[in-house]
Parts: structure tokens; C-alpha cells; sequence
């Protein structure tokens, strides 16, 4: 079975090796077994299941959830001359009746459906008179209905073990904190499958948290490494999307603007231009994102706070899936914790939900404060220990410095409490810093023992004070008052000098411009200046190819496999077959034309 599996592999896929437990994985499920495979994005988690079913009988059913990345999957599979095929409601029925016909016909190796279509009984029935190999549940954590994720129809997928219980089934995802893995076996009726966690770590991202100080500027600033660069710039809301996307088109990216509100058309039209365009900076809600299968993404930034440690892995793992140096970058300030918390309270939630939507912020509050390593903090989300500082991150690359804060955060919480706790912390630093305003005298605040004993501290600095109180539960957000401040149990012992007070020191310029000053990591592989214009001949073929068949140019060969042409320079059809990424199918349909691009290079 090794073997089969192996030439199989590079035959088809043009990979020289299986990569970590993905040997394991596929024997496992292609000796007919259950298994539960989390691996982070980027890790190979679609061999999994695509090798083992052209190692069995029948057709291997895929379940995925979005039509963008079914509809990419096959492609790349059929490029591969793999007998692939989706069933979506994109398809006129012409078409899908010609699918269902190759299926019942033992003509397709994979077939990729939604869930919706699967549970359908037509479909059921359908596959009582197929031949099917395996069950492969892809994005798995879909069945949390306490995940970012969730899609109830995944809570049917039981249906799958009680009607067909003897044929293997596959889950697998790349986000899944240890309460999520546990659901996800219960749900799917897969407690006794064999499970195989990897490393969470994407070495090749670098994680950078600043403070937002002016917010688009600092977006600009960060932007300004990555220009004609693909990457994901997230906003809390639909309207901020438009407005960061108008924005950066008018400093000179090519970004599109993406959210559920906009005309469904419009919405496609962007999504496609993304995928298949070199350079195109997508803006974006969470809606947008998952199951994209872009490799080379170089960058994800995040101009407001998620909702929790998960979302933030999931969305900063959309970057650098080829495994070159990437970026994930977030800026964020006091408001918009005060906002998340308001949606919380305010939402229609059972109390039970709420709870835990508390605890995933404050868990996400705990890593953007931390002057821990970034992958240290991130990891031990999920439950894994990462044994040193990663060195890729800007806490690692840039320590930040703390600061004795004691004293001022005993006039902070001294000014909440003699104030009334019924204002923001705008309100609370103009009246520890003396301000002149009309709401300080409208409240008589500039007569309280705490109005100007502020002053050395800026008002920079003291948004940092206020915010990682709050970040630490020492003050909590009135969420019907309007984000007003209120004391906790915490801040007794620090208003009664019995606790003292260590605070990260903000310096979010400086922090900002030395960690996104050049985007390379050790994980990157550069092209030399020598390779340089053979790559860029490689590339542009590429995309004539590309553009000829209408698919993304990745799903034709990713940068790495024309940056290794580039380096060996292969002269003949043997030489470019040992290059990792060039399987047979490609190589014939490509590989004279590659050829005669390395020859003219000389």
C-alpha cells in the first residue's frame, strides 16, 4: 500500500515524499479506517484524502462548504488528470444530470458536494446506487455550533456512518481548539476514528499586534512592503470595508472592497479578479475568505479586533498557504474592545454563549497584550507547547519594554471611581490631564481631586493604560452606558497600594516601522538576482496559460515549482519530471512548452 501510495503521489501529484503524518494518514484511510486529521493550512490535508481515493474502489465523496473552493479544488484536480467533478448550484441541470450519470457509471475518482445538496434524498438515493470509496468531511470544525464557522447541515452528517457504516470516512480542519476537536468527534459519530493532530505552527507567517494610533496611516504604512502583492485586509464592518478599499485605491492598490451586503454578482465578480489576478488586496468582512485556496497570499491584515483566538488563526492562516514568508498583522485600540464586548451583551444569545463569547475575547485580549512570544501565546490556544521563542514574530524581533505603571493606574482607576464610573476613557484622560472641555465643566470634573494630576503622563500613553485594564478585568465595560468604565474586584488591592502594576509600554510607530521593514523570514526561499528574469519569463507563461483556460494561475503551477525550474533549469523532459510540484499529467500538457522557456533563458 506504501508504495502504490508513493507512486501515486509522484506520478500524479509530482511530489517527491509525503510531508509529516500525511503517510500515515493516507494508509490509514485507504485501508478502509476513520480518521480525524487536524493540520494547520498549508500542511496538505487535501492528499489525504485525494490520495487514498485513488487508492480505493469507488468515488470518493468530498464535503465542502463553499462553492468558490469546490469549484478550485477540481480544477487543480483536473490539471493533475484526476477524474474530479462537483455537484453545486452553479451547474445548469443539463450538466449536473451529466455528473450524476459518470458517477453512477464509476467515472469520477472525487466528486465535491455541499452539504445542503448532500442531505438531499434524491442525492441519498443517488448514492445507495454508486460506488463510493470513501467519505471525506472537509473544514470539520463547521459542526461547532460554538465555532466562528458553524453550518448546522454539518450536524446531519451523521447520516453517513448510520447509512453506509462501512465505508472510511475523513474529517479534517485547520482550526480546532480542544473543545472543538472534542464536539467535532462527538457530532460526526467519530470518537472511536484514529486522530492525528500536527503542529498548529505556520513558521512562515510573522505576527505583528500594534496599537492603533492613527489607523489607516498605519495601514498605509504597513502596506507600503507589500505593494503588487495578493493579500486580505479584514474590517469590523460592511461600511468600513468600502471606505478602506476607496481608500487604498486612491494611494494606488488595486484593492476591492467584499461583504454580504453588496450586489451577490458584484460580490463573485471581486472574488474571481482576487483569485485569478496577480496583486489585488481584497477588503473584507469575515464573510469572506474561508475554503479560498489562493497560495500566495503574502499578506492578512486586521484593521479591527476578532471575535477570538480561533477566528484570528483561521483568517490569519488564509497567507502564505505556499509556505513562503508572509505577513499577519493587526492593529487594534480600547474601542474596539469596548464594541466587541457591547455586541456580546447586547446580542440575542443565551447567557451560556455569551459566556463563552467572554472568555474567546478576553483569551484574544490576553495575546494582543502579551510581551510573550506571539507563537508561544497562539499555539497554546489550541493546546500545544512551543518550546522557544519563535523568533518570526515582533515580540521576539522587537521586545517590548514594561513600565513600573502602579501609580498611574491608581489615578486611572481613582478618576473612573470619583467620576462616577459613567464615562468613556476619552472623558476619564481629559480630566486626569486638565482639559479645558465643556463636558468637564458641565460636570464640575475640573473640581475633583483627580482633574490635571496627569499630566506627565500623554494621552497615548494613558489609552494604553486604560486599555490593558481593561484587557486584565481591573475595569470593565458598562455595555449598556455607552462604554462607560466601571471598577472591578481586581482594582481594590491596587487602589489601596497592596498590588503593583506592570504595564506593556506602547510605542506603536516605532514597533510598527521596525517589524514590517522587510517581509522576509529563514522560511522564505528568494530567487536570486541570476534566476531572476528566467522566473519572470516562467511566470509569464504561466499566466498566458492560465488565461487561456480561464482558471487562477496557481492551479496551474504554484511560484515555488517555477522558482525550482528556474534554479535547476531542466533541458529535457526527464530532467523537469524529478522538479517537486510537476506530475505527469502536467507534464505533458506543459512541460515542452517550460522546456523551450529554459532553453531561450540559456
Amino acid at each position: 500500500m506504501q508504495e502504490q501510495a508513493l507512486e501515486i503521489l509522484h506520478r500524479v501529484f509530482g511530489h517527491p515524499g509525503f510531508r509529516g503524518e500525511q503517510a500515515a494518514i493516507v494508509e490509514h484511510v485507504a485501508s478502509g479506517h476513520d480518521a480525524l486529521v487536524l493540520m494547520p493550512t498549508g500542511g496538505g490535508k487535501s492528499l489525504c484524502y485525494q490520495v487514498p481515493a485513488l487508492l480505493r474502489e469507488g468515488t470518493a465523496i468530498v464535503v465542502s462548504p463553499l462553492i468558490a473552493l469546490m469549484q478550485d479544488q477540481v480544477e487543480a484536480l483536473r490539471q493533475l488528470g484526476v477524474r474530479a467533478e462537483f455537484l453545486n448550484s452553479s451547474l445548469d441541470g443539463e450538466t449536473a444530470q451529466k455528473v450524476e450519470r459518470d458517477l453512477l457509471a464509476g467515472e469520477l475518482d472525487l466528486l465535491y458536494v455541499a452539504p445542503e445538496r448532500l442531505l438531499t434524498g434524491r442525492f441519498l438515493s443517488l448514492l445507495d446506487r454508486a460506488r463510493i470509496g470513501l467519505f471525506a468531511i472537509d473544514e470539520a470544525h463547521c459542526v461547532s455550533q460554538w465555532g466562528h464557522d458553524f453550518r448546522p447541515e454539518y450536524r446531519q452528517l451523521t447520516v453517513l456512518h448510520e447509512r453506509w457504516p462501512d465505508i472510511p470516512r475523513i474529517a479534517l480542519t485547520a482550526t480546532a481548539d480542544p473543545p472543538t476537536q472534542a464536539e467535532i468527534a462527538e457530532r460526526l459519530q467519530l470518537e472511536d476514528a484514529r486522530r492525528f493532530v500536527s503542529s498548529f505552527d505556520r513558521p512562515n507567517i510573522r505576527y505583528t499586534v500594534v496599537q492603533k494610533d492613527n489607523g489607516r496611516r498605519q495601514l498605509q504604512d504597513f502596506l507600503a512592503d507589500h505593494k503588487g502583492e495578493a493579500g486580505i485586509v479584514y474590517c469590523m464592518s460592511r461600511k468600513k470595508v468600502e471606505q478602506t478599499a476607496e481608500f487604498l485605491r486612491e494611494k494606488g492598490f488595486d484593492a476591492l472592497p467584499y461583504h454580504a451586503g453588496l450586489d451577490a454578482q458584484v460580490r463573485a465578480d471581486n472574488q474571481r479578479r482576487f483569485l485569478r489576478e496577480d496583486g489585488i488586496v481584497m477588503c473584507a468582512t469575515i464573510a469572506f475568505g474561508m475554503g479560498i485556496d489562493k497560495p500566495d497570499v503574502r499578506f492578512v491584515a486586521h484593521t479591527d479586533l476578532p471575535k477570538s483566538l480561533e477566528g484570528y488563526y483561521q483568517e490569519t492562516g488564509r497567507a502564505g498557504r505556499d509556505g513562503e514568508a508572509a505577513q499577519a498583522w493587526l492593529a487594534y485600540g480600547l474601542g474596539d474592545v469596548v464594541l466587541l464586548k457591547q455586541m456580546i451583551e447586547q446580542g440575542e444569545a443565551a447567557e451560556e454563549r455569551k459566556r463563552l463569547e467572554r472568555r474567546k475575547l478576553d483569551q484574544l485580549l490576553g495575546y494582543c497584550e502579551s510581551m510573550q512570544c506571539r507563537r508561544q501565546v497562539l499555539l497554546a490556544g489550541f493546546g500545544e507547547t512551543y518550546p522557544k521563542p519563535c523568533g518570526n514574530c515582533d515580540n521576539c524581533l522587537t521586545p517590548a519594554a514594561s513600565w513600573d505603571a502602579t501609580d498611574a493606574a491608581r489615578k486611572a482607576l481613582s478618576c473612573v471611581y470619583r467620576t462616577g464610573q459613567r464615562f468613556g476613557a476619552a472623558h476619564l484622560i481629559d480630566v486626569l490631564r486638565g482639559g479645558d472641555t465643556e463636558r468637564i465643566r458641565q460636570f464640575g470634573h475640573d473640581k475633583l481631586t483627580t482633574y490635571g494630576i496627569g499630566t506627565d503622563v500623554d494621552a497615548a500613553a494613558w489609552r494604553g493604560v486604560f486599555r490593558q485594564l481593561v484587557a486584565a478585568s481591573v475595569l470593565e465595560v458598562d455595555t449598556e452606558g455607552h462604554g462607560s468604565l466601571r471598577l472591578t474586584a481586581s482594582a481594590k488591592p491596587i487602589l489601596q497600594g497592596q498590588q503593583t502594576v506592570l504595564l506593556r509600554k506602547d510605542s506603536p510607530k516605532l514597533r510598527q516601522r521596525s517589524n514590517t521593514s522587510g517581509s522576509s523570514s529563514p522560511a522564505a526561499a528568494e530567487v536570486s538576482e541570476y534566476d531572476q528574469p528566467l522566473f519572470q519569463a516562467l511566470r509569464r507563461l504561466r499566466a498566458q496559460l492560465a488565461k487561456e483556460q480561464n482558471v487562477p494561475a496557481y492551479v496551474i503551477f504554484h511560484d515555488a515549482t517555477l522558482r525550482n525550474i528556474a534554479e535547476q533549469r531542466p533541458i529535457d523532459l526527464r530532467a523537469l519530471a524529478k522538479v517537486g510540484g510537476v506530475g505527469g499529467s502536467k507534464l505533458d500538457r506543459y512541460g515542452p512548452a517550460l522546456i523551450e522557456v529554459v532553453r531561450e533563458a540559456g
